[in-house]
C-alpha cells in the first residue's frame, strides 16, 4: 500500500458482513465508492466475509467493479483496533500473514453494513468502545431502527402521528383470530 497523502480523509469503506442482506451490501458499498471524491479521500476498501473476517481489499481492484464490490477471500486479513498515537490517524488495521503485522491507518470508518450485525449498532458500539470516529447514525439510533416494535412505541409515545399496527413475534401463527385483529385494527390492504 502507498503511503498516505495528507491532504486527504483516509476513509476505511467497510463493507459485507454476516447478515443474510451481504449482496445488498456490495451494492451499497460500490455505490458509495463511485460518488466519494478522490480529491479528497483516500479510501482504504475492508471487506467482512461471511464468516465475520475482515479482509483489506485492493482499491485498484475494486475501482471498476461495477454494480457490487468483490471481496477477495485471498485479500489480507486485517484486525482492527484504535490507535489514536499512530501518526495522527483515528484507528488502524493490522495487516496479518506476514512476519509482522503491517499496521494501515485511516482517520474515520464509513460503515456500509445492512442488517443484523451491521447497521444495528454493533459495529457502531465496537468503533464507540475502540474511540474511532464513524459515519452515520450511533449505538441507539441504530438499534432502534433495526427494532421496529421498539421504533413504533418510542414513535407513539412522542405523540407523533403514524399509521395503525400490531408487532408479532417471529414465531405467531396467523390464525383468523390474528386475521380478525389484523383487520380490525390495522385494515387492508396490510404490510406484514
Amino acid at each position: 500500500m502507498s503511503a498516505p497523502d495528507p491532504k486527504k480523509i483516509r476513509i476505511a469503506l467497510l463493507y459485507g458482513g454476516r447478515s443474510g442482506e451481504h449482496e445488498v451490501s456490495l451494492r451499497s458499498a460500490a455505490s458509495v465508492l463511485r460518488h466519494l471524491d478522490p480529491e479528497r479521500y483516500e479510501i482504504v476498501p475492508v471487506g467482512i466475509d461471511r464468516q465475520g473476517r475482515w479482509h483489506l481489499n485492493d482499491l485498484q481492484l475494486l475501482k471498476n467493479a461495477g454494480e457490487s464490490l468483490p471481496l477477495a477471500h485471498d485479500a489480507p486479513e486485517v484486525l482492527a483496533h484504535a490507535n489514536p498515537a499512530s501518526g495522527g490517524t483515528a484507528g488502524s488495521l493490522a495487516v496479518l500473514g506476514g512476519r509482522a503485522p503491517v499496521a494501515v491507518g485511516f482517520d474515520v470508518v464509513f460503515p456500509v453494513l445492512h442488517g443484523p450485525l451491521g447497521e444495528d449498532g454493533t459495529v457502531q458500539g465496537l468503533l464507540e468502545l475502540a474511540d474511532v470516529p464513524y459515519v452515520g447514525c450511533g449505538v441507539l439510533a441504530s438499534a432502534v431502527g433495526m427494532d421496529k416494535d421498539v421504533a413504533k412505541r418510542l414513535i407513539r409515545d412522542a405523540g407523533l402521528p403514524m399509521v395503525p399496527y400490531i408487532a408479532l413475534k417471529s414465531a405467531a401463527k396467523l390464525t383468523s383470530t390474528l386475521a380478525e385483529q389484523i383487520e380490525r385494527e390495522v385494515g387492508y390492504p396490510a404490510f406484514i
